[in-house]
């Protein structure tokens, strides 16, 4: 297949028929993100997550398991629960009161003798779903029987950073929520672009040689791993923001930076790990939430790295921004490359809306990551049964290797640059 054009059309990323289509297809069918384990710590702790045109709720049960229901009552459809909420004992419906437990099983129902004479309790349950989960994330699937998280990841472990996030830290202020203007696609395809990396971000991700990037798909899921540009890894201890992760001896320096489809990005790096997650919201927006965990750390331990991460910056990496602009309004003056790639993105939206052709070619090793997920998404909204098997990809592990030798993704890669900046981001 031709590496050089698009497999997709503009209308892939204005059309509202597009957009529902993938809301059935692909996010209705897939493992989607809901949430960090920590976040559902007690019996009754429940959140929510769409899954394409399902709404799921993931609830701690008085077993302390997690369950997964569709949030919608057995009597008229109402949602149970809103968007997320702390020790529920059991779920009421808001619309006519009735009662089920933690279980999913419905209890109570108001005026019964009366008005549903009868009815038997015991046959009535909440839809189920699916839940479970890996690396310290909770994955829920709107279909009760959907395939094991150890099936949808398989192969993938090998090809992530050593990082123990359940033993992490994520601190106050440390999150990212923003409305981006483009499709949810856009955003992916410049996650995994290898190209734009040594170009659009070649002020704000020097810390890492992107010449030595090696990256592929296993089944559904992008890998990517670079190591660090020798001059900010010779003088580490100096210049990295935070402290280290533990487990992020030397032989594992290096970002990894995977794409898990369809929408949740994983970056872990030598002092975060982050997940960057995307909701699409419209055929034209997205939402985007980025959540980081670190070591435990005291004040004086940050208070400290900050200060020699601060001096030594500008004196060992270099000062300057691209095109050198000093606009507080100028993304590329930002010293942010989330706003860099934001812009970039944009563009691109704005440019599916004209009449003239955009897409001339697509770079032979670099940007072929983007046709793999354009293929991808063909696979998905044209399988006749869904189900979840592993479609042909362009390319794979070992012929990233053979074109490459090695390469890089276009990521999100924690901030691991100036500190004055990084501590602005967490007063925000």
């Amino acid at each position: 297949m031709d590496n050089g054009q698009s497999l997709l059309e503009k209308e892939a990323y204005t059309s509202l028929e597009w957009f529902k289509k993938e809301q059935a297809l692909i996010f209705g069918n897939t493992w989607q993100f809901a949430g960090l384990e920590e976040d559902l710590k007690a019996p009754g702790d429940f959140l929510n997550v769409q899954c394409g045109l399902q709404n799921i709720m993931v609830i701690r049960g008085e077993d302390h398991q997690l369950k997964a229901f569709h949030n919608l009552c057995r009597h008229r459809g109402a949602q149970l629960l809103r968007p997320v909420g702390k020790s529920k004992k059991v779920l009421v419906c808001p619309y006519h009161d009735w009662v089920y437990n933690l279980d999913g099983q419905l209890i109570k129902v108001p005026g019964k003798d009366e008005e549903f004479p009868g009815l038997d309790l015991s046959r009535i349950c909440l839809h189920k779903a699916s839940v479970g989960i890996w690396r310290g994330i909770i994955w829920v699937h709107s279909k009760p029987d959907a395939p094991a998280l150890t099936t949808w990841f398989e192969g993938l472990s090998s090809h992530l950073g050593p990082h123990n996030p359940e033993r992490l830290i994520e601190y106050p202020g440390t999150n990212y929520d923003r409305v981006v203007n483009a499709n949810w696609k856009i955003l992916v395809e410049n996650y995994i672009d290898v190209y734009h990396l040594s170009h659009l971000h070649s002020h704000t991700l020097k810390m890492y040689d992107h010449t030595k990037a090696v990256f592929g798909f296993k089944n559904n899921h992008f890998y990517f791993h670079e190591p660090l540009a020798e001059i900010y890894q010779a003088h580490l201890d100096r210049l990295i923001p935070y402290k280290r992760i533990a487990e992020m001896t030397d032989p594992h320096l290096g970002a990894y930076v995977p794409w898990l489809f369809p929408t949740l990005g994983l970056s872990e790096s030598e002092c975060m790990w982050n997940i960057f997650h995307l909701e699409p919201l419209t055929p034209e927006t997205t939402r985007v939430r980025i959540r980081t965990k670190m070591e435990p750390m005291s004040q004086a331990e940050y208070d400290k790295q900050a200060q020699k991460s601060e001096k030594s910056w500008s004196k060992i990496m270099g000062k300057g921004t691209k095109f050198n602009s000093k606009s507080e309004e100028d993304p590329f003056a930002s010293w942010d490359f989330m706003e860099e790639d934001i812009y970039a993105c944009e563009q691109q939206q704005r440019a599916m809306n004209t009449p003239l052709p955009i897409h001339v070619h697509y770079a032979a090793h670099r940007e072929k990551p983007i046709v793999s997920f354009q293929q991808l998404i063909r696979h998905w909204l044209t399988q006749a049964n869904h189900s979840e098997e592993t479609p042909c990809l362009i390319f794979s592990s070992d012929t990233t290797e053979r074109f490459l030798g090695n390469t890089q993704h276009g990521g999100h890669i924690p901030q691991v640059y100036p500190l004055s900046h990084i501590r602005e981001k967490g007063k925000q």
